[in-house]
């Protein structure tokens, strides 16, 4: 069984920047972890997955070049950095992790976090 908590979400202004972290509680290890946001009335949508060892990563178009994703697997941690943030990047966020392997933007998870609210004023 695997648990993770997300945390770092708070209210920013436009151009600002937030950095996310997902602590995850395990006994094994996790090959692939992921950050996926819902919007307001949105569905749920990727925005970023790193493989086990962090050599592999993806990002939404939608944030490529300003969010950077990246782990600690002796901490059991995964951040997510997000630069020049936007209104349109406001949304609950989501820790998730699994053990399939990595396939960038199409990786299946097994857990999730109750995920942390981000809100970007303009």
């Amino acid at each position: 069984q695997v648990q993770l908590v997300e945390s770092g979400g708070a209210l920013v202004q436009a151009g600002g920047s937030l950095r996310l972290s997902c602590a995850a509680s395990t006994s094994g290890r996790i090959f692939t972890m992921g950050w996926f946001r819902r919007a307001p009335e949105k569905k749920r949508e990727f925005v970023a997955a790193i493989s086990w060892s962090g050599t592999n990563t993806d990002y939404a178009d939608s944030v490529k070049g300003r969010f950077t994703i990246s782990r600690d697997n002796a901490k059991k941690m995964m951040y997510l950095q997000m630069n020049s943030l936007k209104p349109e990047d406001t949304a609950v966020y989501y820790c998730a992790a699994g053990n399939s392997v990595y396939s960038g933007y199409r990786t299946s998870y097994d857990y999730w976090g109750q995920g942390t609210q981000v809100t970007v004023s303009s």
